[in-house]
């Protein structure tokens, strides 16, 4: 009876030095998974509306482990995964449909901007609008050869076309994001294009010349090109740092300043076409090059006014940020240097 006894707890010993063994392995792998992981798809149980308490996959099953209960969330993702590497799609589609009508009946809004999004990202309006920014540029310049009236119109009905795509493109975004619309760099080369390009097309309305389309099918495609690039270094979507999280300041001082941005790299198209078509072509008549004069200067005009204006605004905003007026970033910086100049 005494061996018996003996032998019985040795052998709980050894299935509990096992499954400590086994928990040590399973938690080491759930911390791997929490450190790498960057998507948080793993709701809570309870408050799913609150974005912060969402967890990625490891953290969750790292919690299990104390709890001694895994999220259902998990389980679903785990019955997906499963499906998928089984090449069963009703099984598939049944554990998504399931799991998206727990997710509707507790965050609809938040699966109405999910679907929203999704059918952004499907549609592409800034690569349709770039696309359109060439074939404007092209038929605005061919227009200063032969047929401008019909070339020139219809350059400048693309640029409109191509303008109100990536309108609804940057108020999505915004929408989206609950956000004003300059949040980040990427951002940033979105709405200097834009704006420069609702200039150009009040350039256009007025001088009828082909010179605003062409500076908005240059600046609109670059812009958008640059903002493509800018697009593949991550989320162009992303949190807000601390010190930025203000829609006051985003909405006053960061869209004033970005205006002056546009308002300027529009003059510097306008003073490359004067240069470019006196040197290197016949084009340029006296009636052309006085246009010219007047829109660089009306534009410079305009920059420096956003500029001063964004430029003040962003010293107020650094003052109550860090007590210091002068206390900026470079773009601050950039910003007084135009104003200067």
């Amino acid at each position: 009876v005494i061996f018996t006894m003996f032998d019985g707890r040795m052998n709980l010993a050894n299935q509990v030095r096992a499954r400590t063994k086994e928990l040590l392995e399973l938690s080491s792998t759930f911390a791997s998974l929490d450190s790498f992981a960057y998507l948080l798809p793993i709701p809570p149980e309870k408050g799913m509306d609150d974005p912060s308490a969402w967890k990625n996959a490891g953290a969750s099953l790292q919690e299990s482990l104390t709890s001694g209960r895994v999220n259902p969330a998990v389980v679903t993702y785990a019955e997906i995964g499963a499906a998928w590497r089984a090449h069963d799609p009703e099984a598939f589609n049944a554990a998504v449909h399931a799991y998206r009508a727990g997710l509707e009946a507790a965050i609809p809004a938040r699966l109405a901007k999910c679907d929203v999004e999704a059918r952004f990202n499907a549609t592409q309006p800034f690569y349709t609008s770039m696309s359109l920014y060439v074939a404007a540029f092209l038929l605005a310049v061919f227009s200063w050869l032969k047929w401008p009236e019909v070339l020139g119109r219809s350059a400048f009905w693309l640029v409109v076309v191509a303008f109100v795509l990536a309108s609804a493109g940057i108020a999505t975004r915004m929408w989206l994001e609950s956000r004003p619309p300059v949040t980040n760099l990427y951002s940033s080369a979105l709405f200097v294009g834009w704006g420069a390009v609702a200039l150009c097309l009040v350039l256009e309305a007025v001088y009828k010349n082909a010179i605003g389309s062409v500076a908005a099918g240059l600046i609109g495609f670059a812009t958008l090109l640059i903002a493509h690039h800018l697009s593949l270094g991550g989320d162009t979507m992303e949190m807000m740092r601390a010190v930025l999280d203000s829609n006051f300041w985003l909405a006053t001082h960061v869209v004033t300043v970005t205006v002056g941005y546009s308002a300027t790299f529009l003059a510097g198209f306008l003073a490359l076409i004067y240069v470019v078509r006196g040197v290197l072509t016949r084009s340029l008549d006296a009636r052309t090059a006085e246009s010219l004069v007047r829109m660089v200067y009306g534009t410079v005009c305009f920059a420096t006014l956003f500029s001063f204006v964004g430029t003040v605004l962003g010293g107020i905003w650094a003052d109550q940020s860090w007590g210091r007026f002068w206390g900026w970033d470079p773009k601050e910086n950039g910003a007084v240097l135009i104003v200067l100049w």
